[in-house]
């Protein structure tokens, strides 16, 4: 384990880094929000359906800027935080704004769940995925000279599933994928808690969607619309849109997981036997995402 634990620390960051990250991504945060907000500003006349195109747009413009401004001040932003933020903008904007139109039960459904995505990011950001050190155990009693000869070995079903992750510089045992969003690999250990998670989100921005909606509908039946403060009302209709946005690909992703738990393929297996010119692709940007990460 000597050295696995070597490599992580090589990785792991000052704490002014972290800060420096933590401020460029919860800044990035409010901007893209705000970008989405100024959707049904600029265009009152549509109806909220056309404005999901738009908004995605939107949100994708505010991405690249973000990116761009990042690069041009050499600080780097994270995913898992800039996930996080987006979290805590959602709740906060619940709580300061819609909360007063919402049931009790309905209340306590959508801090309840609030509460345990952010106990589940924790949770997935510092747990094991499945990481098989070298010099493990096993591989001693198994009588392989390294990593890549048990790996390849087929006299040892149990590591044939374990792939060696770039990002993370470990190689995990039922290697799903990498997940920047989670900054973890998914793997045997923690797959179950990814699933769990990849829902909760789903169920989460479902809930705030209904939510956000019934505050919209009541500004406009009650006549109210017009008195209502302005920003907070575009704030609440562009993180619908957002929470759409979410869930549909989101969605998407789930039903590709279920698929891949149902007929035992793990994805990063798929993209690799049925593109493997897309998956080397995608192993050169893990391969420059690490090393990013290290000289960062």
């Amino acid at each position: 384990m000597s050295r696995l634990a070597s490599e992580l620390h090589r990785l792991r960051r000052s704490p002014w880094e972290v800060l420096c990250s933590a401020l460029v991504s919860c800044g990035l945060v409010l901007f893209s929000q705000l970008a989405v907000a100024i959707v049904p500003r600029l265009l009152p006349s549509i109806s909220l359906l056309a404005m999901l195109p738009v908004a995605g747009l939107v949100f994708l413009a505010a991405i690249l800027v973000g990116r761009f401004w990042r690069r041009f001040i050499g600080v780097a932003a994270s995913a898992p935080l800039f996930v996080l933020f987006n979290v805590l903008f959602l709740w906060g904007v619940y709580l300061f704004v819609i909360r007063r139109d919402t049931s009790s039960l309905l209340d306590m459904l959508i801090n309840a769940e609030c509460a345990l995505l952010l106990w589940g990011l924790y949770r997935i950001l510092s747990g094991d995925p499945g990481i098989v050190a070298y010099e493990s155990s096993f591989l001693e009693e198994a009588g392989c000279k390294d990593f890549v000869d048990a790996i390849c070995s087929s006299e040892y079903p149990s590591l044939s599933r374990v792939r060696h992750c770039n990002c993370c510089k470990a190689n995990v045992r039922g290697y799903d994928h990498h997940c920047p969003a989670f900054g973890n690999c998914i793997g045997q250990k923690n797959h179950r808690l990814f699933m769990a998670l990849l829902t909760g989100f789903v169920v989460a921005e479902s809930t705030y969607t209904m939510c956000s909606t019934k505050y919209i509908t009541r500004c406009i039946t009650s006549g109210t619309l017009i008195t209502e403060n302005h920003l907070s009302l575009n704030m609440v209709i562009g993180t619908m849109l957002f929470s759409v946005l979410q869930v549909v690909w989101q969605v998407v992703f789930l039903i590709w997981h279920v698929y891949g738990i149902c007929f035992n393929i793990r994805t990063h297996e798929w993209v690799m036997s049925n593109f493997p010119c897309f998956g080397l692709f995608l192993h050169q940007l893990q391969v420059v995402f690490s090393f990013a990460v290290s000289y960062s």
